[in-house]
């Protein structure tokens, strides 16, 4: 089974993670994972420590040669600022010269003080911190590395940030490199304009803003998932694994919550057959019954305001419960277009772990074999 786990904090020495289930035999290309790093880091409205760090990766285990082995696969991504942070952050001994007392609404800080007895919520904020994506990007960059070679394909944009949306067909030919090429990762130019200029004023008022994206997936073969089990089901997955991304608050496949709307046959993606089955539509979101039904795989998420205000809300000092303003650390204004990347690489991680589990198998050429013979008996059903 396909799995990983990530370890570190945002102001430690690295981030860590550890994939386990990647079959033997993977090509694997460490440039495509410092490209989905790099793309995490982008993006109108980010704060001033995407100055500082420029993320990397290092696979410490489980690649020999650029192929992977079958064990176990470790990677590292050290942080930059650890230098400035050494003497708070040490595993040995530390000083509590950024202590924090006081809880911002919103976040982990005071929950997490008081789940785990931490009276420095420093000890919480380190960890919940959206830093920690990072280590979910690489994982998303090499699992899709196995997909690859099976034509399936993730693509996506941001639809709104704040009170600006996009309203371009993300099907026009040139949507996605209209996107590639925004800083707020829209395909129509005119409300990339407004977006900034949205994020600007937000900024200026001490503000954050939260917005919505959407990946799309393509290539994926009808039946990964399952009707048989609750916890097999596609669909179920993907919104588990999004909704596991920092300040993602809801997720929506295909029409989403529209669904609740309009009438049945306004819904349901009418059947056709022409060399294969196809919809005629695709209102599910290419999932039906928890399991990928050959359509296009659509999700769309909403990022709340990041609770880092420049403007900060009232809270209470847990020391002496006085009435105080909020903590202040370094944080970004509007992070969508990072969130969109990192949805991306969660989402890809179910695909991967849904289609490992389809056609299981020790190493490529077993998985590619058993893929096939699938392949071959649906299109003959």
């Amino acid at each position: 089974m396909l799995r990983y786990f990530t370890a570190g904090e945002t102001h430690g020495k690295c981030l860590t993670v550890i994939i386990e289930g990647m079959p033997s035999g993977v090509e694997i290309s460490l440039d495509e994972i410092n490209e989905q790093l790099a793309k995490r880091q982008q993006g109108y409205g980010r704060g001033g420590r995407m100055k500082i760090e420029k993320d990397t990766a290092e696979i410490l285990s489980g690649v020999r040669g650029g192929v992977t082995l079958g064990s176990p696969i470790a990677i590292k991504i050290e942080n930059r600022d650890w230098a400035n942070w050494e003497s708070i952050m040490g595993t040995e001994t530390a000083n509590n010269e950024k202590s924090v007392e006081c809880p911002r609404p919103g976040h982990a800080d005071l929950t997490g003080g008081m789940k785990y007895n931490h009276r420095d919520l420093r000890n919480v904020l380190e960890r919940a911190s959206a830093r920690e994506t990072a280590a979910r990007v690489a994982v998303g960059a090499l699992v899709r590395q196995v997909l690859k070679p099976f034509g399936i394909e993730f693509l996506s944009h941001v639809k709104r940030i704040g009170e600006v949306e996009d309203t371009a067909d993300f099907t026009a030919a040139d949507f996605f490199e209209k996107v590639k090429n925004s800083p707020v990762g829209f395909g129509d130019e005119n409300a990339a304009q407004k977006a900034m200029e949205y994020i600007d004023k937000i900024k200026a008022s001490g503000e954050s803003v939260g917005g919505i994206v959407e990946t799309i997936v393509k290539g994926v073969p009808a039946g990964l998932g399952s009707y048989v089990h609750y916890d097999r089901k596609l669909d179920a997955n993907l919104a588990f694994g999004v909704m596991s991304v920092q300040a993602i608050k809801g997720v929506e496949i295909g029409m989403g919550f529209g669904v609740s709307e309009i009438p049945g046959s306004k819904v349901h993606d009418e059947i056709e057959y022409s060399d294969d089955f196809h919809r005629l539509t695709n209102n599910a979101g290419g999932i039906e019954g928890g399991m990928s039904n050959g359509e296009p795989i659509i999700v769309k998420a909403a990022m709340k305001p990041i609770p880092t205000l420049y403007n900060p809300l009232r809270t209470v000092n847990i020391d002496d419960k006085s009435e105080h303003k909020a903590t202040v650390e370094r944080s970004d204004v509007c992070a969508v277009p990072a969130c969109s990347v990192v949805v991306e690489a969660v989402i890809a991680f179910e695909i991967a772990k849904a289609f490992l589990d389809k056609f299981s198998g020790d190493c490529m050429a077993d998985v590619k074999a058993y893929y096939d013979v699938y392949m071959n008996r649906i299109k003959n059903f």
